[in-house]
C-alpha cells in the first residue's frame, strides 16, 4: 500500500524557544500531565473538606516519587547491563548527563523513562506523605489515583511527539510512518495508551461523582491499577520491543511488570471493606 495511505509524523521536538533556551513537547506534556493531577487532586482535597495545610507538601512527594521511580525503573528494568556496569554509569542513573568516551561529560536530560518504575516511585511516595501528615493512606491513594489517568494521558501523548515506544509494523489505514525512525507504517501504542487513559480518567470521575463514599477503601487505587496496567498488558502486543533482550520473550518486560500491579489492583477493588480500617483518618 502506498505511504501517502498512512499518517506520515516527523513532529519538531521543540514546543518554543525563549532566547537560547528551549522546551521540548515530551517536557511540556509531564508538565501538563502534573498540572493536571495538582489541580484534580486539590480539587477533590476541598470536596472532601480534607485540611488544606495536607495538601500543600502532597505534590512534591509525588513529583519526586514519580520522576525517581521512573527513571530508576528504566535504568534498572530495561538497561541494568548499562547502568550497573561503572561507577560513572551509576551517576547516570540518577543526573541527566552521558559521560563521553573522549572525556567529560553533555547534558542529555533523563533519556529512559519507564510508567511501572514511576508508579512504584509513586506509591513510596505517597507511603512516606501519610507517615508525616498521618492522613488515611487508602484516602491519598485514592485521590491521587482518580487523577493519575489524566497525566498518563499526557506523558503518552509526549511519547508520541518524541516518536518513541513505537508500534510493530501494520497495514491497517491509521498507521503512523515515524520518519525519525524509519519509514515503515507503525501502529501509533502511544496514541492507543494516550486515548485509553483519557477514557480511564472519565470512567474514575464517574464513580467519584457517583460514589464518592469509596475513596478511602482503595477502591479507586484498585480501579486505576487494574484498568491501566491490564490495558498496558494486552497494549503491548502492538508495541515494537523496547531492548534487544526482550526479542526471545514470551512476554515482554512491560507484560511482566504489568502482572503484579493488575493482582494488586483487583486486591484492592474487591478488599475495600476491611481497608477502611487501616490508617488513622485525620
Amino acid at each position: 500500500m502506498s505511504t501517502l495511505c498512512y499518517i506520515l509524523w516527523n513532529p519538531d521536538l521543540e514546543a518554543f524557544h525563549i532566547g537560547s533556551f528551549s522546551i521540548r513537547w515530551y517536557s511540556l506534556c509531564w508538565l501538563i500531565g502534573l498540572a493536571l493531577a495538582y489541580f484534580i487532586v486539590k480539587w477533590l482535597y476541598n470536596d472532601q473538606k480534607i485540611k488544606k495545610e495536607l495538601f500543600d507538601p502532597l505534590f512534591l512527594y509525588c513529583f519526586f516519587g514519580i520522576i525517581i521511580g521512573c527513571r530508576l525503573g528504566h535504568c534498572l528494568f530495561y538497561e541494568p547491563d548499562y547502568f550497573l556496569s561503572s561507577g560513572k554509569h551509576i551517576i547516570e542513573m540518577f543526573l541527566p548527563i552521558r559521560f563521553l568516551e573522549s572525556g567529560g561529560w553533555k547534558f542529555t536530560g533523563y533519556e529512559g523513562l519507564a510508567s511501572h518504575g514511576g508508579t512504584i516511585g509513586l506509591i513510596i511516595a505517597l507511603i512516606i506523605y501519610v507517615r508525616r501528615s498521618k492522613i488515611n493512606v487508602w484516602r491519598v491513594l485514592d485521590n491521587v489515583a482518580i487523577a493519575t489517568p489524566a497525566t498518563s494521558c499526557m506523558i503518552r501523548l509526549g511519547n508520541l511527539m518524541n516518536s518513541e515506544i513505537i508500534g510493530k509494523q501494520t497495514d491497517v489505514p491509521w498507521a503512523f510512518i515515524f520518519e525519525r525512525v524509519d519509514m515503515l507504517p507503525r501502529h501509533p501504542g502511544q496514541l492507543y495508551e494516550a486515548i485509553a487513559y483519557a477514557v480511564f480518567f472519565f470512567v474514575g470521575w464517574y464513580f467519584y461523582r457517583k460514589k464518592p463514599e469509596k475513596v478511602g477503601t482503595g477502591f479507586f487505587f484498585g480501579l486505576c491499577l487494574t484498568l491501566i496496567f491490564t490495558f498496558r498488558f494486552f497494549i503491548e502486543y502492538t508495541k515494537d520491543i523496547q531492548e534487544a533482550f526482550e526479542a526471545n520473550m514470551i512476554l515482554d518486560m512491560g507484560q511482566l511488570l504489568s502482572i503484579p500491579f493488575i493482582i494488586i489492583g483487583i486486591a484492592c477493588m474487591v478488599g475495600g471493606k476491611w481497608m477502611r480500617k487501616l490508617g488513622t483518618e485525620k
